[in-house]
């Protein structure tokens, strides 16, 4: 399984990952003893028309093939067009990009602090972002 986690700088986990060029793509296996283990596969910066909140799925998207993206933030919009997508969208608190994807398979996701300003901005962009 690949999981796609949104890093700005390569070494943490970034928020607001609609808008986000920078991913690190993981492989998830399993070891001798069944443990999970994330081995870093792939770094993506992607071009403006293939970032989330501009994309049209007018043509194939290169995190397609993740099961899951994790970033630190999110509106609501975004995580429905992902379930659209076939995706799971998963905010964490964690900020280390490795760690937030081995916490996704074991299933102990910190969850980000609630960002009641952060989200109405959200949906406040959403609307105007559908009216383009």
């Amino acid at each position: 399984m690949r999981i796609a986690v949104a890093s700005r700088d390569g070494k943490t986990v970034t928020g607001h990952i609609g808008k986000c060029p920078h991913w690190i793509i993981f492989e998830v296996t399993q070891s001798d003893t069944d443990e999970p283990v994330v081995t870093e596969v792939e770094r993506i910066t992607l071009p403006k028309a293939l970032i989330f909140h501009y994309y049209k799925d007018e043509q194939p998207h290169p995190l397609k093939i993740c099961h899951a993206v994790i970033g630190a933030s999110a509106g609501e919009n975004f995580k429905h067009k992902m379930q659209q997508r076939g995706m799971e969208a998963i905010m964490t608190a964690e900020s280390d990009p490795k760690q937030a994807a081995l916490d996704y398979v074991r299933h102990t996701i910190t969850p980000p602090k609630p960002r009641p300003i952060g989200e109405l901005v959200c949906k406040v962009r959403d609307v105007f972002s559908e009216r383009k």
